[in-house]
């Protein structure tokens, strides 16, 4: 059978060795640190005071603005800290941390059910803003304002990107198979607030068990349907979903309006159309934990705020253990700081043992000019004219002549490379550069 896809990208090993594992309930860590910045616009503002008992799902900040979102408690304690905690970038960031009581429930008691059905788009949208809600497939984008595109483009089809071509990564494929209903419910919500016509569920042929199962519940509303795609990375881009599935491409430093299309993660779709009409606020989210450096990896649905330490002590880290990622190993961000909490943004934790930090890894030689790099580029850049512009700090070249800002770090381009060359980190440097000289 031949599957829509892209042309180029790579094959990484998939390592799925969580496919098969349901998820499963945390327990709370004795201190829950919930960061005031954790999404993609300005960071909420804390409502709440030390010393204060907080019941789980209880808003404790507000949104500042439309670029931002509340936040709520994630269990039932005292509000024991509010100051600064060291965030996955090592930047101290405003924070509230929570100890919940020794005997604090997983109930949430703080919710105002909805009628969605009844809800204008318009108040929909204030809705999702008022749970809390992002992007949950890791770029923690403000879901209201995806939703609200210009006045002036006309959204025709929602894509809900359930491929999860990350190695390693399996929650959104768990939440697929067991939360069939709560994605449906989502995509209705969705498609009343943008507009469009229809809903393609789009997800990998390593998962055509989700696949079947969602056609089976969409089977009564003809506006949904599902693709089953090649399985490749990048398979999950926003640009390359609409080419593979639409025949479309984003232009130049465009977005999926401009052709008249959004696309969200498929987690973060069903989490609205699960806790939209209870109206409740965002407190756990579901992640995968893996990698040859625990010894008990699963998918498990976790607080928000949890400490990574916490996480780590729990899914058995062992003594391979070499390297952790919040996200998966191509695009996802190395922590080296254990006390980092869980956010919203965090897809995944992935431990790396020294066998498979390998695979990746290796003395930095000159590029031979093999072209692999081009081959691979998915957004058919040339990466090694950037890498060599790079090196010599040519960095506006790269914008105006080899379109930089169109790279969105996929890393596929690092991985083919016979000479190691860190090209990803070279282009984040340069577009760093680009984006301080046009701020100054």
């Amino acid at each position: 059978m031949r599957f829509k896809t892209f042309s180029h990208g790579v094959h990484p090993a998939e390592a799925k060795i969580t496919s098969d594992a349901k998820i499963r309930r945390f327990p709370f860590a004795s201190e829950l640190t919930v960061l005031l910045s954790q999404h993609i616009g300005r960071p909420a503002k804390a409502i709440v005071f030390k010393g204060q008992e907080v019941v789980r799902g209880e808003r404790i900040a507000e949104a500042d603005g439309l670029m931002s979102i509340p936040l709520f408690a994630p269990a039932t304690g005292v509000v024991s800290e509010i100051g600064e905690t060291i965030n996955a970038d090592g930047v101290m960031t405003p924070s509230i941390t929570i100890t919940p009581f020794p005997a604090s429930e997983q109930i949430v008691y703080h919710k105002k059910p909805l009628d969605v059905d009844s809800l204008s788009p318009d108040e929909l949208v204030s809705a999702i803003q008022n749970i809390g809600m992002v992007g949950l497939g890791g770029a923690a984008f403000t879901a209201h304002v995806k939703f609200s595109p210009p006045k002036d483009k006309t959204i025709e089809t929602f894509i809900i990107n359930g491929c999860e071509c990350e190695p390693y990564l399996t929650a959104d494929h768990r939440v697929m198979l067991e939360h069939p209903e709560d994605i449906i419910s989502g995509i209705r919500i969705i498609l009343k607030i943008t507009g469009a016509g229809r809903a393609i569920i789009a997800t990998e042929s390593n998962k055509q068990d989700a696949a079947d199962l969602l056609a089976k519940a969409a089977k009564d509303d003809a506006r949904i349907s599902v693709e089953v795609l090649k399985t490749k990375y990048p398979q999950g881009a926003e640009k390359l979903l609409t080419r593979a599935l639409l025949g479309k491409d984003v232009p130049s430093g465009g977005l999926p309006a401009d052709i008249g299309v959004v696309v969200s993660n498929v987690t973060t779709v069903a989490e609205i159309g699960a806790l939209l009409p209870m109206g409740c606020g965002i407190i756990e989210r579901v992640i995968t934990v893996s990698g040859q450096g625990v010894s008990k990896p699963g998918n498990f649905r976790v607080p928000i705020g949890t400490p990574l330490e916490f996480v780590l002590d729990q899914a058995g880290l062992n003594d391979q253990a070499r390297q952790v990622i919040f996200g998966g190993p191509m695009m996802g961000k190395s922590v080296s700081y254990l006390g980092t909490p869980i956010t919203e943004g965090v897809t995944s934790i992935v431990v790396l043992s020294e066998s498979e930090l390998a695979q990746g890894q290796g003395r930095i030689h000159a590029c031979i000019q093999c072209a692999e790099c081009v081959r691979s580029c998915p957004i058919h850049l040339n990466p090694s004219k950037l890498g060599r512009l790079a090196r010599k700090s040519r960095f506006d070249e790269m914008v105006e002549g080899y379109n930089l800002f169109d790279c969105f770090e996929c890393g596929s381009c690092s991985y083919v490379c016979p000479s190691h060359i860190p090209l990803v980190q070279m282009f984040r440097i340069a577009k760093k550069v680009v984006r301080s000289r046009s701020s100054g």
